[in-house]
């Protein structure tokens, strides 16, 4: 039986991929995923869900090259801590603010995500691997180590051995870590991404600033401890 969610709390959620299949195909899928987590995180119902990205012309998702009438300021239904998308899964940060208001975001966010996926891809059936998996963090050294883990999940694409603390070349993990767009790792280093899309001001202030954060996640990669996450923490 499922925890009851906790308003307030922080919980790490994720995904995959039913069979583990590759759930965003092309850049065009990580925008809409993007999009998507800006755009069903309110109370209120979206304003369109058929909305599609222009890669080229929009690089923040609250200000889309579409020009939409003036849209009433958003009731969010979670803080957006922190998130990172791979190919066929994803991790978020969350904290809900109202009663019932994660499981009502989680549903208008895979369900929009599956609707957009099966229809431009001509396909039936379920995409995620059954429902999502949201984890209670209520231990404060699984806290404040789970961002560094959702940040540095990209490192799986070009240096899976990180994991093993046996990461071969640092500065080009550092620089690959720096030009990965589909997370909200630059937003929290200073550099302008999707800056709409996560309220940063609790983690922020907590890791001292954006220089700070950078700093610390890099010590975090070469000092790597795993312990301080627990298993059903990681995936």
């Amino acid at each position: 039986m499922r925890e009851p969610i906790v308003t307030q709390n922080v919980y790490h959620v994720l995904n995959r991929g039913v069979d583990k299949r590759v759930i965003f195909l092309e850049q065009e899928d990580y925008f809409r995923f993007v999009h998507n987590l800006f755009e069903f995180n309110d109370v209120e119902p979206a304003e369109n869900a058929g909305y599609f990205f222009n890669s080229k012309n929009s690089k923040d998702v609250a200000n889309p090259y579409i020009i939409k009438p003036k849209r009433k300021k958003r009731k969010l239904l979670v803080e957006i801590l922190a998130f990172c998308l791979m190919p066929n899964h994803y991790h978020l940060m969350l904290r809900p603010k109202l009663d019932n208001s994660l499981p009502l975001f989680m549903k208008k966010l895979n369900t929009g995500y599956a609707n957009y996926f099966n229809q431009k891809n001509k396909r039936a059936g379920a995409l995620f691997e059954g429902r999502y998996k949201a984890i209670e963090i209520n231990q404060e050294s699984h806290f404040i180590h789970l961002p560094y883990y959702i940040h540095l999940n990209p490192l799986d694409l070009v240096a899976p051995e990180w994991r093993q603390g046996k990461l071969n070349n640092y500065q080009g993990a550092i620089e690959f870590l720096e030009q990965y767009r589909w997370s909200s790792f630059l937003d929290y280093i200073g550099k302008h991404n999707f800056p709409s899309v996560t309220q940063r001001e609790f983690l922020s202030e907590l890791f001292d600033g954006s220089a700070e954060y950078k700093k610390s996640t890099f010590k975090w990669l070469k000092d790597l401890d795993m312990s301080n996450l627990n298993e059903s923490t990681l995936e």
